[in-house]
């Protein structure tokens, strides 16, 4: 994806339309799903299935309550987010069985959010290694629940061993503004980590 061009600010020059891709990530049952269907401006491609034997002893259901499908592939939307900017949002598989397609998924992306459930933080473990192996920038967004724990950022930050540089937001992923304000978010991020690798006033081509 060409990422080359955006401005964040507005300066109201005529650059065309640029696209990125964005990758959704997280635990099983934290809500990439839902995050996708609340922001996209397509009908999204899903691939959820009916939870079955193949996750006995892999999946946790219990963690999730009445979650009774599961993506098996990816998830996918469209959101346009100026005149300029279009966004394809690519959600990953949750369960550990399924990560051997996450490199595939995240090639060309410029960055990623990933989700984590304050009733499971430690699930979000993998995909934090997973980004900070692949020098791929990325935040982190709190998604709240009904009746989940609340906790300090600072406290969460410390808990996932969050850099300092990361960023670390609350959502909501069932809400559209809320999810807008984490892909401006990423955006934000991964075009300053662009800025500073290439030393310039506009982040190179990636993808």
């Amino acid at each position: 994806m060409d990422f080359a061009g955006y401005d964040p600010a507005g300066a109201g020059r005529n650059r065309g339309i640029v696209s990125a891709k964005i990758v959704i990530a997280g635990g099983f049952g934290v809500g990439k799903t839902t995050l996708v269907g609340a922001i996209s401006e397509i009908t999204p491609l899903t691939t959820e299935a009916l939870m079955t034997s193949a996750g006995i002893g892999v999946d946790d259901p219990s963690k999730v309550p009445g979650k009774e499908t599961t993506t098996v592939a990816m998830d996918f939307g469209r959101i346009t987010m100026a005149q300029d900017l279009i966004l394809y949002l690519f959600g990953t598989p949750g369960q550990t069985r399924f990560w051997f397609m996450w490199d595939e998924i995240i090639r060309g992306a410029v960055g990623a959010a990933v989700l984590v459930d304050t009733r499971r933080i430690a699930d979000a473990f993998a995909a934090l290694d997973y980004f900070e192996n692949r020098n791929l920038p990325y935040v982190v967004a709190l998604n709240h629940f009904d009746g989940s724990p609340q906790y300090e950022m600072d406290e969460v930050r410390e808990a996932l061993a969050i850099a300092s540089d990361v960023p670390l937001v609350l959502t909501d992923a069932r809400h559209r503004d809320s999810v807008k304000q984490v892909l401006v978010t990423v955006v934000e991020h991964a075009m300053k980590r662009l800025q500073a690798e290439h030393g310039r006033g506009y982040p190179a081509p990636v993808g």
